[in-house]
């Protein structure tokens, strides 16, 4: 794996209310590696469609631009049930995309959730079908678009130096959450 694959944007959402309907914040941390170059943020309609251009546009529109080498996600959704496509994404970016999650998500109630209580949910789904299954990566679980099992592993291990979640994951969360609430709260 190239040293520079360390170069990457970490994307999460700002946490909101569960009755809010507007438009969510999303907060990127640019990293080299272990150490913070930049943040970026952008806004995605809540349980909207808008996520995967809005990223793209967020990472695009910046003069980080041309360091970053990969994209972390915190979900394959933001703002609710505003799912990425993470191939789409991966295809307008020209970089790869690896979605991280703690936990192995309950599909049978995310399936239920989109297809009877959330707008486009039949789309949303298949939009989480076309990912792939979440696979384990040591105490973690990905999804993946244009790089290998092996080339996340690698990733995961040079941005991450506190706990589980890499860097760029662990500070947007935080930064995400201290901007829309004042102050962070809870381990990213």
């Amino acid at each position: 794996m190239s040293r520079a694959i360390g170069n990457v944007i970490g994307i999460d959402d700002a946490p909101f209310e569960r009755s809010y309907r507007g438009d969510v914040m999303v907060v990127g941390a640019v990293f080299s590696r272990t150490r913070l170059d930049g943040v970026v943020r952008a806004y995605v309609r809540r349980d909207g469609v808008n996520a995967t251009r809005r990223i793209v546009e967020m990472v695009e529109g910046h003069q980080f631009r041309e360091h970053i080498r990969a994209v972390l996600l915190q979900g394959i959704a933001v703002a609710g049930f505003n799912v990425v496509d993470i191939h789409e994404l991966c295809r307008s970016l020209k970089r790869p995309v690896l979605v991280v999650t703690r936990r192995r998500p309950d599909l049978d109630a995310v399936r239920r959730a989109l297809l009877e209580r959330t707008p486009g949910g039949s789309r949303k789904w298949k939009l989480i079908e076309r990912a792939g299954l979440m696979e384990p990566v040591g105490k973690l679980y990905v999804q993946r678009a244009g790089l290998s099992l092996a080339e996340a592993a690698a990733m995961l291990k040079v941005t991450t130096l506190h706990g589980l979640l890499p860097e760029p994951l662990r500070v947007a969360h935080l930064i995400a959450g201290g901007i829309a609430t004042g102050a962070s709260r809870g381990h990213a």
